[in-house]
């Protein structure tokens, strides 16, 4: 059974040139442990291969501000606002980007088989010198990708323990 995109959905709206996109996929690994992956952020160049570099600026308590390059149709910089909750939830906010808005959340569930229900939630609105068709490939191409490549690095790193 393809468990990538049990549920999934998608709306754009082509005059607010925002996309916003849930997906639910199961991992193979307990909660905290996918945590561990999503939450680090500084090997996301590692994990997913159109960020070319991931800091981390800032970390106190529960709340991390790190800047992501990545270089899908063009290369673009920003900065995300993240909260921690380990292991139920990471959610960030834009700070600073040529995005209007990115947002969104890692929702995590365990399961009775040791497995995580993760389900993934972004809200991105591009700027005006961002091109829709790079939101359009994050969304249609690039988060399918995203998840499969933190499943993928999850599982290799503590599946079957």
């Amino acid at each position: 059974m393809e468990d990538l995109n049990q549920v999934g959905q998608r709306t754009f709206d082509r005059e607010l040139r925002m996309t916003t996109a849930s997906r639910t996929i199961i991992v193979h690994v307990r909660p905290g442990d996918f945590f561990k992956v999503i939450s680090d952020y500084e090997r996301y160049p590692e994990i997913l291969p159109e960020i070319e570099a991931a800091k981390v600026l800032n970390r106190q308590d529960k709340r991390v501000e790190a800047r992501f390059t990545i270089n899908l149709i063009k290369r673009v910089e920003y900065t995300l606002a993240m909260v921690e909750s380990s292991p139920e939830q990471l959610s960030w906010s834009l700070v600073e980007g040529p995005f209007k808005k990115n947002s969104g959340s890692w929702i995590l569930e365990g399961l009775p088989d040791g497995t995580t229900r993760a389900r993934y939630t972004v809200d991105l609105r591009v700027g005006v010198f961002v091109p829709k068709a790079l939101s359009n490939r994050i969304i249609g191409k690039t988060l399918p990708d995203l998840l499969q490549h933190f499943k993928a690095s999850a599982e290799a790193e503590f599946g079957d323990k």
